[in-house]
């Protein structure tokens, strides 16, 4: 407004808001990498440019399974429909052929003089729905065919082939979507997040999952892959370059019996695309770790998958996940309102690299630790104690009757004392 007036010169209020931006820090935030797998297991992954379409049709069945919903009904209803409008034209034809349409062979036929091919059939209009009633093999009794045409039994034949198919084909089609196993995949959960705590003097990258229906998954197994953008030495750059991670699993086979939930556990070691990782180092990581979970339904037979993803910001270092199994009356109860929870733990916050190198930073954290949760305790115990103390005085106040009086002693030599108790 100044220098709009004219007071301070325009070129100093330019210089003095140049130089007030400079000061400022500007911060702009880490481009956020997009994820290859959802949450919720979708792959996020467009096919574009894709040249040999008719592929498709040669699956033509799998096609149909993978259309979504709106697209499998417009299909199983237009089938229908078009197959009953092309046989009601070939009816409509037989019948106009014979000459069952000509007005004169009416009286013929109720003088037992003309013997149409389809009795009844006169009209496009009564020709299908004289289609209708072969193929679904709905018999009302008006219409119904002759011997007289044996190109008419021949239509009848193929028509009841083509239904057939149909049928065969767009049923099996909605059993299979139905059916689907990424349906059975719903009630598999994962948490929201994954920590990174000690266990057995080793670091490591730890997650839940749990089922939610009671029958159970059979010989499932749990992956983890890594995925990352990396380039060779020869500098080809690969995007999304998948590395599989063991995970630690007591027993000799990979498969878990998931009847609770349990704690998925990979120890970060040489083998680990974690293992040079440390706390400091984890946020600006640009790496994904995919986790699969397979099995087969008890129920239906069917192998299901469950898929999802943590990327470094869902990764908590140094938490450790609340226990939601308890026993309650001869039975065990889970929790599942704390299934994602996480309590902070101590954990060294270098890498386990240099843990292996220098095995005196964990016992230093545990100290460290220790030290620190025993002075909560004293400091816990210590207000407990000036509350009670606080408390008792103020009932003394509000209380006269709480107050003991003073009792005053005589000494022999008749000398008073008063002492307070």
């Amino acid at each position: 407004m100044l220098a709009r007036k004219s007071i301070i010169p325009e070129e100093y209020v330019l210089a003095r808001i140049a130089a007030e931006n400079l000061r400022k820090p500007r911060i702009r935030d880490r481009p956020r990498k997009a994820r290859f797998i959802a949450k919720n297991g979708a792959c996020n992954l467009a096919h574009k440019n894709i040249r040999e379409q008719g592929r498709f049709l040669q699956d033509i069945f799998t096609t149909l399974v993978d259309l979504k919903w709106r697209h499998t009904l417009v299909i199983f209803t237009m089938s229908f429909l078009c197959s009953w409008l092309l046989f009601a034209m070939m009816w409509w034809l037989v019948a106009f052929a014979h000459g069952d349409m000509d007005p004169s062979t009416e009286s013929a036929t109720n003088s037992t003089k003309w013997t149409p091919c389809v009795t009844c059939v006169r009209s496009f209009t009564s020709a299908f729905l004289f289609s209708i009633e072969v193929q679904v093999t709905i018999g009302f009794g008006g219409r119904m065919m002759t011997e007289e045409c044996p190109l008419a039994i021949t239509v009848l034949i193929l028509q009841n082939i083509v239904g057939l198919i149909i049928n065969a084909v767009m049923l099996g089609c909605i059993f299979m979507k139905t059916a689907q196993a990424h349906r059975r995949a719903e009630t598999l959960i994962f948490s929201r997040q994954a920590v990174i705590a000690v266990r057995n003097g080793k670091l490591c990258f730890m997650f839940r999952v749990g089922d939610l229906r009671k029958s159970m998954i059979i010989s499932a197994s749990v992956r983890i892959q890594v995925v990352r953008k990396t380039t060779t030495p020869e500098g080809e750059v690969i995007p999304i370059h998948q590395v599989d991670i063991p995970v630690d699993n007591p027993i000799e086979s990979n498969n878990i019996f998931l009847v609770a939930p349990l704690i998925i556990c990979h120890v970060i070691d040489k083998r680990s695309p974690l293992y040079d990782i440390s706390a400091a180092d984890l946020v600006l990581q640009d790496l994904e770790l995919i986790v699969i979970l397979e099995g087969v339904v008890e129920t239906t037979g069917i192998t299901t998958q469950a898929r999802t993803s943590y990327i470094a910001e869902e990764i908590l270092w140094g938490h450790r996940f609340v226990p939601i199994v308890t026993e309650e009356e001869g039975v065990y109860a889970v929790d599942y309102s704390k299934f994602g929870n996480t309590v902070k733990v101590a954990a060294p916050r270098c890498s386990a690299r240099e843990l292996d190198e220098k095995p005196s930073i964990l016992i230093q954290t545990l100290q460290k630790s220790e030290l620190s949760h025993q002075n909560s305790l004293r400091k816990r115990n210590s207000m407990r104690r000036n509350n009670s103390i606080r408390r008792s005085n103020s009932m003394r106040r509000t209380n006269p009757s709480l107050i003991v009086p003073k009792v005053q002693f005589i000494t022999p030599e008749g000398s008073q004392s008063a002492s307070e108790t």
